[in-house]
């Protein structure tokens, strides 16, 4: 079949009755048109405007059910109030002219220009030595505390810092952690509290929250005993290994006066002499920063001493030799005992609230923090009290029964926990 005849007028019928003027005007209409769309893509081909990238840079995707990802238009851009610059006074380090004035007013400043950032906000922060560790296995098992940590920040919605370098060359050991805690204050001011926790303690209660608003009329908690300080003056009377301290000038001013006992200070040798002859079952001669902070107590103003809160109603900080015996029961107890926990799984997200209702029906509560202070995984100088081989088991231990309280999320369970490699799939549920 062919293509229909046109007529023999073969002219579109609108131009049929238009004159030869009209016909010119349309033409350089036509002409106008394309030659302005021409330059137009030209334009915006060769210079540096780019209409889909700053749209896209606009937004950013997140996911829902139905579609990988949609767009949603992005917050304002945060603001840093120019004192991070221009205010000669803020100074990360410790010591000499770098006291930091008016953090407070400085932080109240920052808070104000960010509203987005809820209160309470917590900040962890840990952390390691600089190199490899001298123990065979000292690298595994810090690598493992920290993945501990980790999860835990994750599951309740902290910021974690890990340090691996010693932020004032002469603070190192014990006392590396003060100017890491200083530096955090000042790196993040939307948080209300600085969570100090060593290396080697373990979280052993993934479900537990930190009671916040126990703690709402002090600057800085640590696991000890009042009678132990003020009636045996011992050194061991508090643990300042895992420390909550708030954000704000009083622990500035704390610090510095704390870390005037350190290594970096020329009074080091005598603060020693000091610390021992003040705490009777002080055995070494150096100045540590625990029996510093036991100094401070006894013998410091009444403005340190009304602001800290001794710890001592859960295991905020546990010795570790009373803990690893109980973990088997207690994790037969809560994986394989008739309660709510072993009833249904849910999301790692939602699992700590419901395992919250478990627990109360056990009336019992896992040890919160597990501190294997004197094992000393990295260097392998683990106390003379005990051998090493108790160390690295316990912490193998700890370390499984923690895990296990995450990875039950995703279906899966160690059954032994002296066998780190060894995952089952969860069978309660």
């Amino acid at each position: 079949m062919g293509f229909p005849e046109l007529p023999q007028n073969n002219s579109p019928p609108s131009m049929e009755k238009q004159s030869p003027a009209r016909l010119k005007i349309n033409s350089s209409i036509l002409f106008l048109v394309a030659t302005s769309i021409i330059i137009l893509t030209i334009w915006i081909l060769s210079s540096s405007f780019d209409p889909i990238n700053n749209f896209l840079a606009g937004i950013h995707f997140s996911n829902n059910p139905d579609n990988c990802s949609y767009p949603v238009i992005a917050n304002d851009p945060i603001h840093d109030p120019s004192f991070y610059d221009d205010d000669p006074d803020l100074s990360y380090s410790i010591g000499g002219q770098s006291v930091v004035k008016n953090w407070d007013l400085k932080r109240q400043e920052w808070l104000q220009l960010n509203p987005s950032f809820a209160p309470g906000r917590v900040v962890m922060v840990t952390g390691s030595q600089p190199g490899p560790c001298k123990n065979p296995i000292g690298d595994h098992f810090l690598l493992r505390f920290f993945k501990n940590k980790v999860d835990y920040c994750r599951i309740h919605g902290y910021d974690i810092f890990y340090n691996n370098n010693l932020l004032h060359p002469k603070m190192n050991s014990y006392w590396a952690k003060l100017p890491a805690i200083r530096s955090a204050m000042l790196a993040h001011p939307e948080a209300e509290w600085i969570w100090w926790v060593d290396s080697d303690a373990a979280i052993t209660d993934m479900d537990f929250k930190l009671p916040l608003n126990r703690y709402k009329d002090h600057n800085l908690v640590v696991h000890g005993w009042a009678n132990l300080i003020y009636e045996k003056r011992s050194w061991t009377s508090l643990n300042a290994g895992v420390l909550l301290i708030r954000n704000c000038q009083w622990s500035i001013d704390l610090i510095e006066v704390w870390a005037a006992m350190g290594p970096q200070n020329a009074d080091y040798d005598k603060w020693g002499r000091i610390l021992r002859s003040t705490l009777p079952d002080k055995m070494f001669p150096e100045s540590d920063d625990q029996s510093g902070l036991v100094y401070l107590i006894l013998k410091g103003e009444k403005k340190w001493t009304d602001k800290i809160y001794l710890e001592g109603g859960y295991y905020f900080e546990g010795y570790w030799l009373e803990i690893v015996g109980t973990l088997d029961e207690i994790n037969r107890i809560y994986f394989e005992g008739d309660v709510l926990l072993r009833r249904r799984r849910r999301s790692e997200k939602m699992a700590h609230t419901y395992n919250e209702t478990a627990m109360r029906e056990l009336r019992r509560r896992r040890p919160f923090v597990t501190h294997f202070t004197g094992c000393q995984p990295c260097s392998g100088d683990h106390n003379g009290n005990y051998s090493g081989a108790s160390c690295w088991d316990g912490m193998q231990k700890a370390l499984n029964f923690a895990d296990n309280q995450v990875i039950r999320s995703y279906g899966f369970v160690h059954p032994d926990l002296l066998n780190s490699s060894y995952v089952s799939p969860s069978t309660v549920g």
